[in-house]
């Protein structure tokens, strides 16, 4: 039976099995795009491909092996550690699971880093880059910054590193460091920083898919906000005059990362949402 299934029929049968799964209970569960994204990373085509030739019978090892990614998915292992890589802004990032899967909503860093420093030239940092995106994203648009990129993860560095060799972005240099440590003495036109924001006992920790992703990513502990108000605090001895602050946050603490701010005394503080219309990332310049 294996051998006579369809794309199309193997297709319909993923995507009958993800809805019915703990990988179905996420918010943003989208079983159909996971059975299409996952059975094209297994015949290594385009997910197109799928659509244009759903009369195709895949080999049944590769059959098999799909249903054993499958299974996989179901428990709540997520797709992007399945398959090795997840896109973000125009590029194609591995991951594996020492590094955070890079969210569509942390794009907005992107955007509004470029939009606030508009030069060709200019220093930025990026802390706890896991994976390299923001980095990365921003060395692919602006060739002639020079961006220094830190994590407190060795595995995580050499996750970014191998990525931009990947990609041929020669501009992020990559330190090994817990915040502001890599970076003694030095100042940068903008910081930006996705750090973890959920609190420990956070109801939200307990997701499937989140259990598969370093925690130290996720989550700074029981204060939700320990790490943006560290990072907030140690910015102004590494911005530049009139350098920009930009932090991504939770959906709920648009508020108080604004409040850390005005209280360092940033100016021209305000926050931005995300597609969802959240608050998800707060900007400050320095006095």
């Amino acid at each position: 039976m294996t051998a006579n299934l369809t794309v199309a029929g193997l297709l319909e049968e993923a995507a009958e099995r993800l809805r019915a799964s703990i990988a179905a209970r996420e918010p943003s569960a989208t079983p159909e795009l996971d059975a299409q994204l996952l059975l094209a990373h297994v015949l290594a085509v385009p997910r197109t491909r799928l659509k244009s030739h759903p009369e195709e019978r895949p080999h049944p090892s590769r059959i098999e092996e799909y249903r054993r990614l499958l299974a996989r998915h179901a428990a709540g292992e997520p797709v992007a550690y399945l398959t090795g890589y997840r896109h973000f802004w125009s590029l194609r990032l591995a991951v594996t699971p020492a590094v955070l899967i890079p969210r569509p909503e942390t794009e907005l860093l992107v955007e509004r880093a470029l939009a606030l420093h508009p030069a060709t030239e200019g220093r930025v940092a990026d802390l706890g880059t896991g994976s390299g995106a923001l980095a990365l994203a921003l060395a692919s648009e602006r060739p002639g910054w020079r961006l220094i990129a830190t994590d407190v993860s060795e595995e995580a560095l050499a996750v970014a590193r191998a990525n931009a060799t990947s990609l041929a972005l020669a501009g992020v240099e990559f330190r090994r460091g817990d915040w502001y440590e890599p970076l003694a003495g030095e100042r940068f036109d903008l910081i930006v920083s996705n750090p973890p924001y959920v609190a420990a006992d956070d109801p939200a920790m307990r997701a499937p898919a989140l259990a598969h992703e370093p925690r130290a990513a996720l989550t700074p502990g029981l204060e939700a906000l320990a790490s943006l108000r560290e990072i907030v605090r140690g910015a102004p001895a590494h911005l530049a005059r009139a350098g920009w602050l930009l932090l991504e946050h939770g959906a709920t603490q648009g508020t108080d990362v604004r409040e850390a701010l005005v209280l360092a005394g940033f100016r021209y503080v305000r926050s931005h949402p995300d597609l969802a219309g959240h608050e998800r990332v707060t900007e400050g310049q320095a006095s």
